[in-house]
Order: C-alpha cells, then structure tokens, then sequence
C-alpha cells in the first residue's frame, strides 16, 4: 500500500498527497473529495478502501487520519455545480479544492482514477487507487465520511427521502420517495445511469 509513496520519493518528492472523492454515483447530494498528507514511512493496516470498511469503522479510522496526518484538506461540490458542468468537471473541481485546502503545499500528487487534477503539480492517476495505495485510501475515508455527514445533515430537512440511510444513493425506497414526493434542492437533474436507462426525469414518465 506504500509503494507509490516510496517511489514518487525516490524521485526526490517530498511532500505526496493522496487523492480521492465520494458522491459520483448518487441521485442526490454534493461529490466531495479529500485530500491526505501522510509522514514518511507512515502505517495503518487498518486504513484501506473506505468501500471494504463498516461505518463504525470509517468513523474511528477518520479521527486517526485527521489526528496522524501531516495535512488533510476537503472539497465539496454541491448539486448546482454539478448540474451545470457534469459529475466529472465536478468531481475534478472537488478535487483541486481538496488540495488547495491542505495547509502545506504538496509537491506531487496520488490521484484515484485515469483523470489528472486541473493543476500544474506533478502527479500521477492510479486506477483503483483506494485499494493499492495508502494516501490515497486514506483520502477516501476522509471523504466517505465528510459526504456522509452532510447527507445526514440533509436528512434532517428532508427526511421523507431518507438520506440517514441511503446518502442519496438510487435506492428503490429513494426512487418511490422522489415518485411520491417530487425532487428537492439537492438532486441531481443532471443523473443518468451509465447505461443511459435511467434519470430522474424518469421518475415521473
């Protein structure tokens, strides 16, 4: 899990962060992404893809990150945003925001996925990235679990969707919800399956 950190050292970086986000997939709620500044040699065998991990869990993992790290910095893009430049400009722009908001400057950069960040420091894209490498797993814990606060947050104002429970993912109950109840500020008008089959306009066809 530590090797992309020692090989980016290898070439003589020194500050590496990891990279990853939360919220591409759903009907509802804002992609947030995170940013993780690791020490050298740093280990966790418990941090992993936060996917493989229980919510109790990505919780406690999420206090050790915050408390162990050298940096962390978040990005969240809310729904608007989202409908107006799709889910990948999006996500990207989480991305960026999550580095900016580290409180050191990193000097390269561990990207989950094929899609670098829109900016000048080197980095590199690595595909399944949560599961082989540890900033980057860590990035995603911290992001698993920031979304999930806001969608309890959001839960809150709009229970009749249960947010609590689904993070505004397109669960059937969800799907029945949005039919019963129409959308709300927070979905994505602009959610499509990747296959095309299915958008919230749907809903109500």
């Amino acid at each position: 899990m530590r090797e992309y950190e020692r090989q980016a050292r290898l070439k003589g970086y020194t500050c590496i962060a990891g990279v990853d986000e939360a919220g591409r997939g759903p009907l509802a709620g804002p992609v947030v992404a995170a940013a993780v500044i690791l020490p050298e040699d740093y280990r966790n065998p418990n941090i992993k893809d936060s996917k493989e991990l229980t919510s109790r869990k990505r919780e406690q993992l999420y206090e050790v990150i915050v408390a162990e790290a050298v940096s962390v910095g978040l990005g969240v893009v809310e729904v608007p945003v989202i409908d107006t430049v799709n889910i990948l400009q999006a996500t990207l722009l989480a991305m960026k925001e999550a580095v900016a908001d580290l409180d050191r400057e990193p000097d390269f950069l561990l990207v989950d996925g094929n899609r670098p960040i829109p900016l000048l420091t080197e980095q590199e894209t690595v595909v399944g990235g949560d599961k082989r490498c540890l900033s980057i797993a860590a990035a995603s814990i911290i992001a698993k679990v920031s979304r999930d606060r806001i969608m309890d947050i959001y839960h809150r104002q709009f229970p009749q969707y249960n947010f609590k429970k689904n993070k505004g993912y397109g669960t059937l109950e969800h799907r029945e919800a949005i039919r019963r109840y129409g959308p709300c500020k927070i979905h994505r008008r602009s959610f499509r399956m990747k296959d095309g089959g299915f958008g919230l306009g749907d809903l109500f066809s």
